[in-house]
């Protein structure tokens, strides 16, 4: 899977980051999700992950052309923080050469998840 950069918000140690796909899909980087109270309620595939990411991360998308803002906090997005920030759903990624394109810190990890839900997540700007 071939990864394009789209955006990145980080700060010290923290490095959440949004890159567009060859595979009409998303990649999402942020942190590893360890709240019980909020893994307790989420039904996940062998495959699948969640991440925290600061809600304006999702801006980036517009740098792949879909235009708007995260009007309807709905999956991937399935659990909002009192911080604002979003906690997605996604198939992990695994694959090495994907992984290769990438610098993920140990307390962080990442997901993918198809463009046509990252679409239903927006409404115009």
């Amino acid at each position: 899977m071939r990864l394009t950069f789209l955006g990145k918000e980080s700060t010290a140690n923290e490095s959440p980051t949004l890159y567009a796909t060859d595979q009409d899909s998303y990649v999402v980087q942020g942190w590893i999700v360890t709240d019980l109270a909020v893994l307790s309620h989420l039904e996940l595939a062998d495959d699948e992950t969640v991440v925290e990411v600061p809600d304006r991360l999702l801006s980036y998308l517009n740098n792949d052309g879909l235009e708007g803002a995260v009007t309807r906090p709905v999956p991937p997005i399935v659990h909002v923080r009192d911080n604002g920030n979003y906690i997605l759903q996604g198939v992990r990624v695994t694959d090495a050469e994907t992984l290769s394109q990438m610098d993920i810190p140990n307390h962080e990890t990442c997901v993918n998840i198809p463009r046509t839900e990252m679409e239903n997540l927006l409404g115009e700007g």
